[in-house]
């Protein structure tokens, strides 16, 4: 089984998907990753789901991702007398470290390092922004500011602070504990929320080394301030609109989606674009035309995934909003505008004979018309750097590794194919040719580009370029 589209679809599994039966109709109607979302369900729920996935990788024949999204730390106001309250543009209000009643002048925010790291003029948005205040003075347990934009603040609402590098570890006690189960359960990607600097990044490789890929989820300001150096020390990326999304300006959304899928591109990372995608298909059997617009968007962007979060964990319609994004994502694919749209945000490779070697491969595949680019790749090096390339055939990732097929169907036009490890080359040619007859990408006296790197075997050796006709010696 292959799909007739090159951009990946991610799902979050929740009560709605959560079934086996409904996990296989998810997946064969499009899902390649699964997310697991650890800020929901127990681990002991999550261990079901994994097993259920695993199990259904068996019985497709196909690898199929894991991804454990992290909850990181949440910043919320505490306990607010009578539930709720509600405050006017230009009240004044107070938050307090300790001692709170949970009114307008005791609003309790039990995290210190809040009070350690913000400045007068700095804002606070609470419950997603619909609350904004602006501090106006500090104490050691106090802040006083004034409301900007009214609303209510009600029990365990969440935070924001926008404007305020947080000294704050993106791993909480949470975090860790399930960080380890799920490193043993054999997750392929662990996303950490929250990320701010890079030594974010050092922290979590310490603690996951290479038993899975890190993907570090974009939704602070501060993240984009180090963008470059966060993408160079992750393996993927995720663009989290949502809180990115409150935190600065919405009209500035767009134009950072861009930037860290072309950023992603240039360094051959997968990226994935997330947060409200069809949203409207939690509670409605079809999208919104601005949504289908959106997802279309990400496509002709470059992203290598577009993921659906609640309308795939506790929508009414989880099977229906699969297929959707998979038809809008083929259409896109198949209209006449992509190649031109997709060529015009092109990034040029690095100068070395890796990056040369796979761009040159992408561009030779189209150029004599061939079926498929394979490669080989113990890593997934190798097909990441084709990858960025965005030819127009599938690319062939064909490695003997189950990790690094999961973590490929991830990356934008893979297919991964699990094979024994190659050790001569004509053994690699044979393969090749093997593999694409078998999985139905070829036919006798095709065309296909053949890349690898020798000594095989040897991560991020890319070096050798073949051309071969399938069927032929």
């Amino acid at each position: 089984m292959h799909r007739n589209r090159r951009a990946k679809i991610v799902a979050t599994v929740g009560p709605a998907s959560s079934d086996p039966a409904m996990l296989k109709a998810l997946h064969l109607a499009g899902v390649d990753t699964f997310r697991m979302n650890f800020s929901h369900g127990t681990q002991e729920d999550h261990a079901k789901v994994h097993a259920a996935i695993r199990a259904l990788e068996t019985e497709v024949g196909r690898p199929i991702g894991i991804l454990q999204d992290l909850q990181g730390p949440k910043i919320r106001v505490g306990t607010i007398k009578d539930g709720k309250f509600t405050v006017k543009a230009g009240d004044k209000v107070r938050f307090v470290l300790s001692g709170a009643d949970g009114d307008p002048m005791s609003i309790p925010l039990p995290h210190p390092e809040i009070f350690a790291a913000i400045a007068p003029k700095q804002d606070l948005l609470i419950d997603d922004g619909r609350v904004r205040v602006r501090v106006t003075s500090l104490g050691a347990e106090s802040i006083d500011a004034e409301v900007i934009i009214g609303g209510t603040i009600s029990n365990r609402k969440g935070v924001n602070l926008p404007g305020t590098l947080l000294d704050l570890s993106p791993l909480t006690k949470k975090d860790r504990a399930d960080l380890e189960f799920g490193l043993s359960l054999g997750v392929d990607w662990v996303a950490l929320s929250f990320v701010q600097r890079p030594s974010d990044l050092i922290e979590a490789r310490g603690l996951i080394g290479d038993r899975a890929g890190i993907m570090s989820k974009i939704e602070k300001p501060q993240a984009l301030d180090h963008i470059d150096d966060i993408v160079r020390l992750s393996d993927s990326i995720m663009v989290a609109r949502g809180d990115l999304g409150v935190e600065i300006p919405p009209e500035d959304v767009p134009g950072r989606q861009k930037e860290l899928v072309r950023a992603c591109r240039l360094a051959a990372k997968p990226v994935i674009v997330a947060t409200q995608m069809l949203d409207s298909m939690v509670a409605a059997p079809a999208p919104t035309r601005a949504e289908a617009s959106d997802v279309a968007t990400a496509i002709y962007d470059g992203a290598d995934a577009v993921m659906l979060s609640a309308e795939s964990a506790s929508g009414q319609y989880p099977l229906e909003t699969v297929q959707m994004m998979d038809r809008i994502i083929r259409s896109t694919e198949h209209h006449k505008l992509y190649p031109s749209i997709l060529a015009a945000n092109s990034v040029d490779e690095e100068h070395s004979p890796p990056h040369a070697v796979a761009a040159a491969a992408a561009t030779l595949a189209e150029n004599i018309e061939a079926v498929a680019v394979v490669g080989f790749t113990s890593s997934g090096t190798t097909a990441a750097r084709i990858a960025r390339k965005r030819p127009p055939v599938p690319i062939v990732a064909i490695t003997p590794d189950p990790a690094v097929a999961r973590r490929c169907t991830l990356l934008w036009g893979a297919h991964s194919v699990l094979a024994n490890d190659v050790s001569s080359y004509e053994e690699m040619v044979a393969t090749a040719k093997a593999t694409l007859l078998r999985e139905d990408l070829a036919k006798e006296n095709d065309l296909a580009v053949i890349v690898a790197g020798i000594p095989f075997g040897k991560a991020g050796s890319t070096n050798n370029l073949r051309v071969a006709r399938v069927g032929r010696d």
